[in-house]
């Protein structure tokens, strides 16, 4: 297969001899291709990653996340500082920021947009990652002060992300229903230009921006006059583009052609130095099937990652034994280590030890009923994922059934909750991030689609929410790391590693990785 792709990549590139070399056309402009669009560019009703990496061009956020993907640096607020119990926090803006539209941004701006977002009217998916708000108000032009109910250790990170970003109010009440579709209005590095949904959005440099987050060598105005953002389902199709030069870039390029791209003399590939994405196997926790944690354990003895990792992602991803990336903010390497790896015979025994043996049909019956797991999952690439761990589980005598869903209908069927085990992918920022919002007993049936309430869960997620030092909060999440280790509520499977294949004529490319996004801000991003 891989050499069929190249082939036919090679085909396409001999077809475009007609195409001129960037430097000799001296574009202001870059083209960014990616596999789909978004449905909308309004921060507070969206979690789309094809939003969020469209918005942190278009605005900025209080606070930024350092390319470590721990530290908090300054955004549109120079300094800030919290009371000691937690629940006051109080920012001091720069007092030299404008919206695309020229209007000045004071506090009341940040006040108003933040409230937008955890306004119960906004119905955003996105409103707890903001913590239990009292009030977020303006004291003046350039003082934000933000009121909690509780301490919320997590909020300067949950404040980085596209969520948060400042909106022109202005802009939101001319548009109504229509922000963020037929317009937008931020102070960020670029400004809405035009939208064809499905198909291309064009962005225009912001001339007066002089305010970027010191992560940047660049503080603005960006390098770039235009970005245009093209979608491209087809994978060839975008890393063809890029081998061609008919594209500047992708974040999304084809696993397949890693190894030609990598060896392209016209292509260079980079990758966030702290990438945190997990594809894992949920199960279901109070289905019969699975409701026995030595089954779990069993199921997640016998995948083995690293060869899902050689076969179906062409090594571009690591094995996951943990639920976090090792780097991840909390991350329990002591917790980590309990994981249940690569062990079919350890497999075995735990299967025979709950009662499952081996039946004449080559796989394990009880009472007269076959071990068999219904998974649920997304068309599209997890098909050769569950296929490989449909082949492994086999191996110890397993039946596994899947069902794959096109994406119009597969959170519908998800939410249907008829299944023993499901797949999915997901960003997180931090321990506290990816545990709290999937493992949080308040959050059945979703996104805890593995209905798993437990009590000493709950209470460490708690703890770890509310703490008011650093350590107190380390402690609790690798407490509970250790925990749902123990009870193998998921079965991690890799941690994606986030290339970004792009044209050698683009300079001062480094990916990000925040929630996924790999350009964020883009104002190091240039020509040749």
């Amino acid at each position: 297969m891989g050499r069929a792709l190249v082939g036919w990549v090679v085909a396409v590139m001999l077809g475009l001899g007609h195409w001129m070399p960037a430097a000799a056309q001296q574009r202001a402009s870059i083209t960014i291709a990616r596999a789909i669009d978004a449905d909308r560019y309004d921060p507070h009703r969206t979690a789309a990653r094809a939003a969020g990496e469209v918005l942190h061009m278009l605005a900025d956020t209080l606070v930024t996340l350092d390319w470590d993907q721990r530290s908090i640096r300054p955004g549109l607020a120079r300094e800030w500082e919290v009371s000691e119990d937690g629940l006051r926090y109080t920012f001091r803006l720069r007092d030299d920021v404008r919206f695309c539209s020229g209007r000045e941004m004071t506090a009341v701006d940040v006040a108003w947009s933040l409230s937008r977002w955890v306004d119960p009217a906004t119905r955003s998916p996105t409103a707890w990652r903001a913590g239990r708000v009292v009030r977020i108000h303006a004291t003046d032009a350039t003082t934000l002060v933000y009121e909690l109910a509780e301490p919320h250790a997590d909020l300067l990170h949950q404040l980085s992300l596209f969520f948060g970003v400042v909106l022109d109010r202005e802009a939101v009440e001319r548009l109504g229903e229509g922000f963020g579709i037929r317009g937008f209005g931020g102070t960020g590095p670029f400004c809405w230009g035009e939208w064809v949904p499905g198909s291309r959005l064009t962005l225009v440099r912001h001339a007066a921006y002089r305010w970027g987050p010191p992560i940047y060598a660049n503080r603005g105005p960006a390098e770039i006059d235009r970005v245009v953002w093209t979608v491209q389902a087809d994978d060839a199709a975008r890393g063809a583009a890029v081998m061609a030069g008919q594209a500047d870039l992708t974040p999304y390029p084809p696993l397949a052609m890693m190894e030609a791209l990598r060896r392209h003399r016209l292509v260079q590939i980079v990758e966030p130095s702290q990438p945190q994405w997990l594809a894992f196997l949920g199960f279901k926790v109070d289905r019969p099937q699975v409701a026995d944690v030595r089954v779990r354990r069993a199921i997640a003895h016998a995948v083995d990652r690293a060869a899902l990792v050689r076969q179906v992602y062409f090594g571009e991803a690591h094995p996951a034994i943990s639920l976090l990336a090792p780097g991840t903010l909390d991350y329990s390497a002591s917790a980590s280590s309990s994981g249940a790896g690569y062990d079919p015979a350890a497999a075995v025994a735990l299967l025979e030890e709950a009662g499952w043996p081996l039946g004449a049909d080559g796989f394990r019956q009880r009472n007269g009923q076959r071990l068999s797991l219904d998974v649920y999952g997304f068309a599209g690439p997890w098909q050769r994922v569950l296929e490989a761990v449909q082949a492994d589980l086999a191996q110890i005598g397993v039946e596994m059934r899947v069902s794959l869903f096109d994406p119009a209908i597969a959170w519908g069927r998800l939410a249907g909750q008829d299944f023993d085990a499901f797949v999915l992918s997901a960003p997180y920022v931090s321990a506290g991030d990816l545990l709290g919002l999937y493992f949080d007993s308040r959050r059945i049936p979703t996104p805890n689609r593995m209905n798993w309430r437990d009590a000493e869960t709950d209470q460490l997620l708690a703890r770890g929410r509310t703490a008011l030092t650093a350590d107190e909060r380390a402690t609790a999440h690798a407490a509970l790391q250790a925990r749902l280790q123990e009870a193998t509520v998921w079965l991690p499977l890799v941690h994606e590693r986030l290339p970004v294949a792009a044209h050698t004529r683009i300079t001062g490319l480094r990916a990000h990785g925040l929630y996924g996004i790999a350009l964020h801000q883009a104002l190091d991003l240039r020509l040749r």
